[in-house]
């Protein structure tokens, strides 16, 4: 593949219209005239339909594989993305006999105060944010991560965000920071792909239990129609939802004991007890090298019976650690959360 054609060549007559609007407004594509300037090919939409259903196989224990959601904490560097996917889909083909290995392809970058919100917002990183560009390049970066076969991931963050690009994505996230949102709530209620949703930041269940209920039925919600205009969405209710455990505040949950509570809590509200381990965010308390022994330590409870557990989280990149945003970046190195490397990432799965 040749990654920077991909990326760098833009074809203008697959460009949608630009719209300046009044000031403090520009006007963006809608969904459809994003979609239709780069769409989906019937192969790779039937492709990720096979991904979606073989997600759902585990999470309903009908497939014994443990799921593995991996890659960058935020995309910045499209081309360095293109070249983790092609070594994350080889090894991915070599493990698939105990894993199935979803690609984190996060685009856009939750903030707890400000700071740089992702590719989607802001893809030059000036402050100044472009939608459009920023639009344009996530969908071109999906499709040409789709095409190589792999299974993506991201976060639901903004719920317009999944109206233009969700269609690209197997498995999505709720953040700890939204999961008590009930707008993400009725969000998933209508996604087509199984969704995770993260404890609180305070590391509690109980929201995430009741975001789970919340989206199992169906809504009547506030939406975008495909073409632009305000709509009425009517929902489903979404029945692939499941916990992530990415602890809170100093305390950690991958252990067994955190572990066995949290199957008890979900069981008992009468949800699905099938649950992930992330093992960053406040369980590695920021150590990016701490997720070898947190996904070892969890490999080893499934491998001792605990059938609940049936998927890892992990920030990785081709580079450890991260960085600030400078003229000078080193190439594969996260500008958000530190990751393991990628000799870390592939000494990890295949000892696993």
């Amino acid at each position: 593949m040749n990654m920077s054609l991909n990326i760098e060549t833009v074809n203008e007559a697959g460009r949608p219209p630009r719209v300046e609007g009044t000031s403090g407004e520009v006007l963006l594509p809608t969904p459809a005239e994003l979609r239709a300037s780069l769409p989906l090919s019937a192969k790779v939409q039937a492709q990720i339909d096979q991904h979606r259903e073989a997600i759902r196989r585990v999470l309903h224990g009908e497939d014994p594989r443990t799921l593995v959601v991996i890659g960058p904490c935020s995309i910045h560097d499209e081309v360095a993305a293109l070249e983790y996917g092609e070594k994350l889909k080889k090894l991915a083909d070599d493990v698939s006999d105990r894993f199935l290995i979803i690609m984190r392809a996060y685009l856009e970058k939750p903030r707890t105060t400000v700071g740089w919100k992702g590719l989607l917002y802001d893809p030059e990183r000036t402050g100044t944010g472009d939608l459009n560009e920023g639009l344009l390049r996530s969908r071109r970066l999906l499709l040409n991560l789709s095409d190589m076969g792999l299974p993506l991931a991201t976060e639901a963050l903004s719920p317009f965000a999944m109206d233009y690009l969700g269609d690209l994505v197997s498995w999505t996230a709720i953040g700890a920071r939204t999961t008590e949102s009930q707008v993400h709530r009725e969000l998933v209620s209508g996604l087509p792909m199984p969704t995770g949703f993260k404890n609180g930041t305070d590391g509690s269940i109980g929201v995430a239990i009741n975001a789970m209920k919340s989206a199992a039925h169906p809504h009547h919600r506030f939406g975008v129609g495909s073409n632009g205009s305000p709509a009425m969405i009517t929902t489903d209710g979404n029945p692939d939802t499941h916990l992530v455990l990415r602890g809170g505040r100093g305390i950690t949950n991958y252990d067994t004991e955190s572990i066995r509570a949290a199957i008890e809590s979900l069981t008992g509200a009468g949800v699905s007890a099938s649950l992930m381990v992330d093992c960053s965010h406040d369980n590695a308390q920021k150590q990016s090298v701490r997720q070898l022994e947190i996904a070892r330590e969890v490999i080893a409870q499934k491998q001792s019976g605990n059938q609940n557990i049936v998927g890892l989280m992990l920030e990785s990149f081709l580079e450890e650690g991260r960085q600030n945003d400078s003229d000078d970046l080193l190439y594969g190195c996260s500008l958000t959360d530190p990751c393991i490397s990628w000799k870390q990432t592939e000494e990890l799965l295949r000892s696993l």
